[in-house]
């Protein structure tokens, strides 16, 4: 589109809103309807004219209102993109296009309206202080880590000679009859837990000591409001059946146990391992903490405004993430609309929180090369033992790539402000 022809004016109509008066010239708009009405009139069929060949005034008078919309329609379109262009802007939502006006011969008027990221000149963000924050760890954090690794490292071995104990695996199958309509259903096969504090007390009752291959028979009612409507106000006779008994064997703690996951060495210097990492995992935290608190200093001198689409996206996000959370759960109105709630003011903090971040890095001129990048992917696959190149290929096909490189530059700003904070 020659912009040459087209005029705009910009207006702010609040904090994160902008407004664009546009105005397309009349021989613009002109060549625009004509070049639509020709496409009409080439494949148009009307009566007594052959397809393609009805007179354009007569195409013109019976489709005017159509050719009107999609010729405005695509030089709206243009010409607001062209605008948000010339002046530089960065729109964060779609631009809604309104108050639009046109008569044959006369130029096109209409105003476009959209939000955008807020301007704003950081305070100070060098030399703040802080209070020193310690990334020490305790021998009994290192002992809970370890036997978190034996607990992982337990094996499931066939029970013998003795029943069902809280603790072991059973895979049982499990028929049950309805008591008022004599109806049996299907056959289940179903592992249990045994001794599991969300197991039926009936069910409990009669796998305790079952031995592999015996059958028992027990009965369940069910209340009335019971979250599964199958089961809900209903009593059931079960036949059970023992099928397998499993139980939980935890190796040892010693160099055996280190070398079976994976430490090339003794149970001591598996605890160093340990404690280098729970060190690292904890430095790392230091320095969230510490960039937040300088965040928070920075925005208690700087009232920022957000645009409403980007808190209400990136709050139906987290408050999508809290509710998949727990899935069984039964959300209550009331505990959703204060979940919203919390979900929006958290959205705003993160938002806020990246803004800053961002503009910190761009004025002390912090960059991610690609190298950067390809490390950080390559940590990606060793930390979940994954293929290099099947982790490669996820992340560009997400589109994933660009949202890493952000990551990594707003990890880059908080090194620099805990780098430069003044810890006392």
């Amino acid at each position: 589109m020659d912009m040459q022809r087209v005029k705009s004016r910009i207006m702010d109509a609040g904090p994160c809103r902008k407004e664009l008066d546009i105005e397309v010239e009349a021989g613009l708009v002109g060549d625009e309807f004509e070049k639509v009405l020709g496409g009409y009139a080439s494949r148009v069929k009307l009566p007594g004219f052959r397809a393609g060949k009805a007179p354009r005034e007569m195409v013109k008078k019976m489709f005017f209102a159509d050719i009107k919309s999609s010729a405005l329609d695509s030089l709206a379109s243009d010409a607001v993109l062209e605008s948000i262009g010339q002046h530089g802007l960065r729109p964060v939502t779609r631009p809604v296009i309104g108050s639009l006006s046109w008569e044959e011969g006369k130029p096109l008027v209409f105003r476009a309206s959209f939000e955008v990221l807020p301007e704003f000149v950081l305070p100070d963000y060098k030399k703040v202080r802080v209070k020193p924050r310690k990334a020490e760890v305790k021998d009994e954090e290192i002992d809970r880590t370890l036997e978190d690794l034996r607990q992982k490292a337990a094996e499931y071995v066939p029970v013998e000679g003795r029943g069902v104990a809280p603790g072991d695996y059973a895979v049982v199958e499990l028929q049950r009859r309805d008591l008022k309509t004599k109806k049996l259903m299907p056959v289940e096969k179903i592992l249990v837990l045994a001794g599991h504090a969300e197991n039926e007390r009936a069910l409990e009752e009669a796998l305790t000591g079952m031995k592999s291959q015996e059958s028992r028979k027990f009965s369940m009612s069910y209340p009335a409001d019971h979250a599964d409507p199958k089961l809900a106000g209903k009593t059931f006779e079960y036949d059970m059946k023992v099928m397998s008994i499993k139980e939980k064997k935890v190796p040892e703690v010693g160099d055996e146990l280190a070398k079976d996951l994976g430490s090339s060495g003794s149970l001591e210097e598996l605890k160093e391992q340990i404690r280098r990492e729970l060190t690292a995992r904890k430095e790392a935290e230091a320095r969230r903490e510490t960039a937040d608190e300088i965040v928070k200093a920075v925005l208690e001198k700087l009232p920022l405004d957000l645009p409403d689409a980007l808190v209400e996206e990136e709050g139906l996000s987290i408050l999508k993430d809290l509710v998949s959370s727990y899935p069984q759960r039964q959300w209550k109105r009331e505990d959703l609309d204060q979940l919203k709630i919390a979900a929006r003011k958290q959205a705003a903090e993160n938002l806020k929180r990246r803004l800053i971040l961002r503009k910190i890095a761009e004025q002390e001129g912090l960059a991610v090369s690609e190298e950067e990048v390809q490390s950080e992917i390559r940590n990606i696959a060793r930390a979940n033992n994954a293929a290099l190149a099947q982790v490669t290929e996820r992340i560009n096909q997400e589109g994933g790539r660009e949202s890493l490189k952000d990551h990594l530059l707003l990890r880059k700003a908080i090194d620099f402000l805990v780098q430069n904070a003044i810890m006392e």
